[in-house]
């Protein structure tokens, strides 16, 4: 991994824990991680083991300090160690589709929901949740998804152009 791989994975997770300090906690301490989608930007622009597991260290511990769910830290330092394999992990099964807004997108869908049920879970083990798991799930892990969805639709076009235009990465 080189230093202009570091920069831009380093930059996407910093623009995540801007928006993830911003948002709003909305059902119970849990609101939509917009880190989360910074994240998986940063595993589809650089599908590597050490950039997986570092996007998803750094995003665990950066949305854990900066979670209004309590107890949040170590949930959220499992949630995205979790998801970010899952992700890698769907990303090279279906590698034929790479490169396009629908295929990040579904992705991203996915990977939310895997970040959710895993968040909610260790949190159920660990700290214990503010309400049932059912409500949690609907009222905040699908909505994420949904947001996210949405967010990751018009933020890969820009992304690949700006770093296509740039030459800083080349997209596979």
């Amino acid at each position: 991994m080189n230093t202009k791989n570091l920069v831009v994975l380093s930059l996407l997770i910093g623009m995540g824990a801007v928006l993830h300090t911003i948002v709003p906690g909305l059902i119970l301490g849990m609101k939509p991680d917009m880190m989360l989608t910074m994240m998986f930007l940063g595993i589809v622009i650089f599908p590597e083991k050490k950039s997986v597991f570092l996007a998803a260290a750094v995003t665990g511990v950066l949305s854990g300090l900066t979670s209004t769910f309590p107890g949040g830290l170590l949930p959220n330092i499992i949630d995205k160690l979790v998801t970010a394999y899952v992700f890698y992990s769907l990303m090279l099964i279906f590698k034929k589709h790479r490169g396009s807004a629908a295929y990040t997108a579904a992705l991203t869908a996915v990977g939310t929901i895997v970040s959710g049920t895993v968040f909610l879970a260790a949190a159920y083990y660990i700290v214990g949740l503010p309400g049932a798991f059912a409500g949690l799930f609907a009222g905040a892990v699908l909505p994420a998804a949904l947001f996210n969805t949405i967010f990751m639709i018009f933020l890969f076009p820009i992304a690949s152009g700006v770093l296509k235009k740039t030459k800083l990465v080349e997209l596979k």
